[in-house]
């Protein structure tokens, strides 16, 4: 299973690559994975449908219970071939819907290939992290398929509706699953859906929690906005403006099936919380209604299926949770049945709009007598919608109809709940027969008063899928998977029998024969209802409507809210952010010295006189830093407090740091300087002496907190601190002595790699701040008059800018600098140095030069790109990660080598230097990047050159 999730995932990535050689034939290749993966799983079906499911298990981090858990159970099988069969068809269809140079196809390819492979991942996920992680691919990834046609207003306000609606709801359900498996996982993984589901059902789980009931209401707010149940429906009909293909697949047998699919996989476990089956319950039915009553308004026919897909979203939704075998199996038919049937309509929408150029009901007429295969293949796939005998839809509306009038054995309803649903079943039954025939009618149908359509010969191979699937509403006995998934797992647990069959006593087949009636009827009917319909006043009502008005007073709120919070004022935000994280800081701190808790006992006042007259030092420069009005005095008083935090890193015996902290301030005041320099050479005066007493109590509050803050956490150390154990471990699994290094390149590797790409973000962003076009050319170099002279550069300088002193120093002190740095990063494994510090120093290098000679000096020093050095550091680190696997090894895993050198001794080296490598590379080109910007790049501009 994980080796086909990553064959689609990959498939993914190179679909633009393939579009652009093989245009819209690139979806017929595409379409293979998916095809491959439909094979597999039909082939994996006596295993299924055994006691001991399929299972693939990859443990991840066991000490956090990360893990990836894959589990192909019946129902994962029957949703991963809709999945992948439909999707597959879809994609064959979408190869001739499109035209041969359709704009934006590599993009819709890459999305709807790696959608397709998301919603695989998502049925096959054993582990609620991973259903998450996949629930919210198909979220994004849905929202740009919506907003495909971005150019349009519809397909980019659609796309936003959808993302608002099922984003909010999947953060819902996201909190649902922490609520549900945090608390109780501490003998049982119960993230893993088997075991939450098979403690429910055994009763060792407590299910009459405040808890439970709040994170099992919060998972159904998340399903409810993916399948669009009510108050949720309006955003699948505006999701229309999607290309046809798209509603095809989502709409229709994918995503919205995402909400419905979590309901039935839930179901054995959540039908025991008290109140939970009745709400889902509820929502369906109202979703059903409400969702018919709509599509018999609508004049496209795209939406008259998508408000006829929002109504049976609802009944499947109201069946599959319902909590007993009979409708659970109803549910399982009609969600088969509806897979088949909805995605065959939509495409034959797809193919009606392209041949004819319209899709409005009200305008087409005679398409049957031109086109009357795509007509027959409609009928059948409306009939089947309908309810129709004997297709695959009656097959399921009847079961449901037989546990209505029989009793449909739920423990959790009352007799009066059952005539409700009963009533609620056969009126949506009806509105289900009216639009089926109106959407027929309206699509190929010979009307008297319009004029018959023009039309376009029909692709052959779009039409294919169409076929396919309307054959499969024929193949009857796939019904009956709908009762034999009821064998296996904890779904076998569910009170009474399956019944799916096509007699099932007078009763039901009266009551069917009364909704054809009735149904058929209203159709006939349907002007005068269209009359009434519109003086109903409640039809007026539009959910989208409150949508949009909650939106306006969300986004005045929050503006109004920010105009009082950020003000533009970098004070004023700096006061806000320090008072909130103190006052909640304060409180712990308060309160702990109120109850007894914590004591301010064991103080002394230094560990040496170093530090003594370290702060010393420190507090006279905060004093001139704050009240110094000329900004070049502010810098260096800041820089002189920098210091001292590295004389007291060294007093405390931490070389490493020191040696850091040294190499950062030397930078940091350089960068300073440049920016100072560009600014006037004083702050401005405040005569005020409210604002300055306002700021000085709220430093002094904010100081006074953050040290109380600090001495609670150190005196509330229980455990061994992790330093006393780090030295020895990080010897024998990171074979280093300096400790600091260890733990950035192994220990916490991840992060370091991370903050990598921060580094880079970062300094691309203050690059693009600054440069006024691409970074390539933005200084060019001029020849040097005098070749092989030492700081050529400088000859550009006029005789005021140039230092005779500064230029004698660079000359001593640069070749110094880069062999210092080269040795730093060599040794830092297990001495003071590593790959930032040398980079660092590098950096402080080259800033030396440009000092020195100039902007020209510096690209003369460094003649590269910054950008692409950028790139290359953090290619070389992901590279350090990758290379300890190809010796059997894990990710970023230190890996040592021993080599014999001929005529130079044994060299002994790891994986990690690789990641010190990169960092010192990335290091050296962030600062480059940070000199020619606001150094260079700003001289250039200024002296227009």
């Amino acid at each position: 299973m994980l080796l086909l999730l990553l064959i689609q995932l990959l498939s993914a990535a190179c679909a633009p690559i393939i579009t652009r050689k093989l245009k819209r034939n690139a979806l017929l290749v595409l379409a293979l994975p998916l095809a491959a993966t439909f094979t597999w799983t039909i082939w994996q079906t006596p295993q299924v449908f055994s006691e001991r499911p399929l299972e693939t298990n990859f443990i991840w981090v066991s000490g956090l219970n990360l893990s990836l858990n894959f589990q192909l159970d019946p129902l994962a099988w029957l949703m991963s071939l809709i999945v992948t069969g439909i999707g597959a068809l879809v994609m064959v269809y979408a190869s001739r819907y499109f035209p041969k140079n359709a704009a934006g196809l590599p993009r819709f390819t890459a999305v709807f290939a790696g959608f397709a492979a998301a919603m695989y991942g998502l049925v096959i996920s054993n582990h609620l992290m991973m259903v998450y992680l996949f629930w919210e691919m198909t979220t994004v990834l849905s929202f740009l398929l919506i907003g495909h046609h971005y150019d349009r207003r519809t397909a980019r306000a659609a796309a936003r509706q959808a993302i608002h609606i099922t984003s909010a709801g999947s953060l819902a359900m996201f909190a649902g699953f922490i609520l549900l498996a945090v608390p109780h996982s501490t003998t049982q993984n119960y993230f893993i859906i088997s075991n939450l589901l098979e403690a429910m059902t055994s009763g060792t789980y407590p299910l009459n929690t405040p808890q439970t009931l709040c994170g099992a209401f919060l998972i159904f707010i998340g399903a409810a906005s993916k399948s669009a149940l009510f108050p949720n429906h309006f955003w699948l009909p505006g999701a229309m403006a999607a290309p046809t293909p798209v509603s095809a697949y989502l709409h229709s047998a994918a995503m919205v099936k995402a909400g419905v699919f979590l309901f039935g996989k839930l179901v054995p476990g959540f039908t025991l919380i008290p109140g939970w089956s009745a709400t889902v319950v509820f929502f369906g039915l109202i979703t059903m209604l409400v969702g018919g009553y709509r599509a018999l308004k609508q004049t496209d026919l795209k939406l008259v299926l998508a408000y006829g897909t929002v109504s049976q979203l609802g009944l499947i939704s109201a069946a599959i949770a319902f909590g007993s075998a009979p409708v659970y199996a109803a549910a399982i038919a009609l969600l088969l049945a509806h897979s088949v049937f909805k995605s065959t309509l939509f495409m034959t929408v797809g193919l009606v709009e392209k041949l004819t150029g319209t899709r409005d009901l009200q305008q087409l007429s005679g398409l049957a007598k031109k086109q009357p295969a795509l007509a027959t293949v409609a009928a059948v796939a409306a009939a089947s919608m309908a309810g129709i005998p004997p297709l695959l839809g009656y097959l399921g509306k009847e079961a449901l109809l037989t546990a209505g009038l029989f009793g449909t054995e739920a423990t959790w309803i009352t007799p009066r709940g059952e005539i409700t649903f009963l009533i609620a079943l056969i009126v949506g039954s009806i509105f289900t027969i009216t639009y089926s025939l109106r959407f027929w009618w309206g699509a190929f149908a010979t009307k008297p008063k319009v004029a018959a359509v023009t039309c376009k010969p029909l692709p052959a191979i779009a039409f294919l899928p169409l076929v396919a699937l309307a054959a499969l509403t024929f193949y009857l006995p796939i019904a009956q998977l709908a009762a034999n998934l009821l064998k296996f797992g904890e779904v076998k647990q569910l009170p009474g029998h399956a019944h799916i069959a096509y007699w099932s006593g007078w009763q039901p087949a009266a009551v069917t024969g009364i909704i054809l009636l009735a149904g058929s009827g209203l159709f006939i009917f349907r002007g005068r209802w269209a009359q009434l319909q519109a003086k109903l006043a409640f039809t007026r009502f539009k959910a989208a409507d409150t949508y949009r008005w909650f939106l306006v007073i969300l986004e005045t709120i929050a503006v109004r809210l920010t105009s009082k919070v950020q003000r533009g004022s970098l004070p004023a935000d700096v006061a806000t952010i320090t008072l909130v994280l103190t006052v909640l800081l304060g409180f712990a701190v308060g309160y702990s010295l109120y109850s007894g808790d914590f004591t301010l006992t064991g103080l002394y006042f230094a560990d040496s006189p170093v530090q003594a007259g370290a702060v010393f030092v420190a507090i006279i420069a905060t004093i001139v830093t704050v009240r110094a009005r000329n900004r070049l005095k502010a810098v260096l008083g800041l820089g002189v407090i920098g210091l001292t935090i590295a004389v007291i890193f060294i007093d405390y015996g931490a070389p490493d740091l020191a040696l850091t902290q040294l190499v950062v301030e030397v930078v940091s005041l350089v960068v300073f300087v440049l920016v100072v320099r560009h600014l006037p050479k004083y702050f401005s005066a405040r005569p005020l002496a409210r604002a300055f007493w306002t700021r000085l109590s709220i430093a002094i509050f904010v100081g006074l907190t953050v040290v109380l803050g600090a001495l609670l956490t150190q005196q509330a150390r229980v455990a061994t601190a992790d330093s006393v154990l780090i030295p020895a471990e990080g010897y024998v699994f990171g074979a280093g002595e300096n400790i600091v290094n260890v733990i950035l390149v192994d220990v916490r590797a991840w992060d370091t790699v991370g903050e990598l790409s921060v580094v880079l973000v970062t300094a691309t962003g203050v690059a693009s701040l600054i440069y006024l076009t691409k970074r390539t050319g933005q200084i060019r170099i001029k020849r040097p008059r005098e070749a092989g002279k030492w700081l050529p550069g400088a000859q550009f300088l006029s005789i005021e800018k140039r230092s005779l002193l500064l230029e004698v120093g660079t000359r001593l002190l640069f070749p110094v600098f880069l062999v210092a740095s080269l040795w730093l990063l060599l040794i830092g494994h297990n001495q003071p140095g590593g790959g930032f510090a040398g980079g660092m120093l590098a950096g402080i290098a080259l800033i030396l030069r440009y000092l020195a000679g100039g902007r020209h000096e510096l690209r003369l020093a460094l003649p590269l790109n910054p950008g692409k050095l950028l790139g290359l550091g953090l290619f070389l680190a992901t590279l350090s990660g990758i290379l300890p696997v190809l010796f059997g090894d894990t990710i970023l895993q230190t890996t040592e080598f021993d080599i014999d050198v001929f005529g130079l001794g044994h060299l002994h080296f790891t994986s990690a230097l690789l990641l010190d490598i990169g960092v010192y590379v990335l290091v050296v080109a962030l600062v480059l990047d940070i000199i020619l910007a606001l150094g260079a790049q700003i001289e250039k501009e200024q002296e227009g050159a």
